[in-house]
């Protein structure tokens, strides 16, 4: 359970940065005894990896920041976040934590099944992010995009560390991601149908 957990939570954070999680373990296995990386991931922890995955990181917390370039992005990062949510959730939910002690055979028979978990769990919250976007810049006239940008990238920081060391909370996390769907489509249902009254009350006139 601890497993899945681990690997839900880096698979989430994905979807919001696709970078920070890899970088999050990468460091975190390279430079401390916090994780532990299976055979396959060692590479995660390799000096090269790191350090290009620290340069994509500020491409994308730059990028996304900014008003239009930030949908451009997302567009760009509709591939690439559920890609590595794939690769975090895979060596996350395989890994040796400080909280599993034994992951034993967890998906071992079948190896593709948590990668393509993880490519799923990073879509649904890349999708979300990504239709949330808009409407914050539209509502802000651009003033948003970076507010929700930082909140988006402490989040994915916070989500990565947490599911290595303190996997168990990936569940509250998990049920604010619920609370926040029901209340962004509900919003989006409310924000329809008053332009559809104002297009009626213009018709009218």
């Amino acid at each position: 359970m601890l497993e899945v957990l681990t690997g839900t939570g880096l698979a989430a954070s994905a979807g919001l940065n696709a970078y920070i999680p890899l970088l999050t373990m990468g460091l975190l296995a390279r430079y401390t005894s916090v994780i532990d990386l299976p055979g396959g991931w060692q590479w995660l922890g390799n000096g090269w990896v790191i350090a290009i995955l620290a340069v994509l990181l500020v491409v994308e917390v730059v990028a996304d920041k900014v008003p239009v370039v930030d949908h451009v992005n997302d567009v760009v990062q509709t591939v690439v976040r559920p890609t590595a949510g794939g690769l975090a959730f895979g060596a996350g939910s395989s890994s040796e934590t400080v909280t599993v002690s034994d992951p034993g055979s967890f998906f071992s028979s079948n190896e593709w099944v948590p990668v393509v978990t993880g490519v799923l769990i990073a879509l649904g919250v890349h999708l979300l992010k990504s239709a949330a976007r808009p409407v914050i810049n539209a509502t802000t006239a651009g003033v948003g995009a970076p507010v929700a940008s930082t909140a988006e990238d402490a989040t994915s920081v916070v989500m990565s560390v947490v599911a290595i060391i303190l996997p168990v909370l990936v569940l509250a996390f998990l049920l604010g991601l619920v609370v926040f769907l029901f209340w962004f489509l509900r919003r989006r249902s409310d924000r329809r149908r008053e332009r559809q009254a104002a297009r009626a009350a213009g018709f009218r006139v």
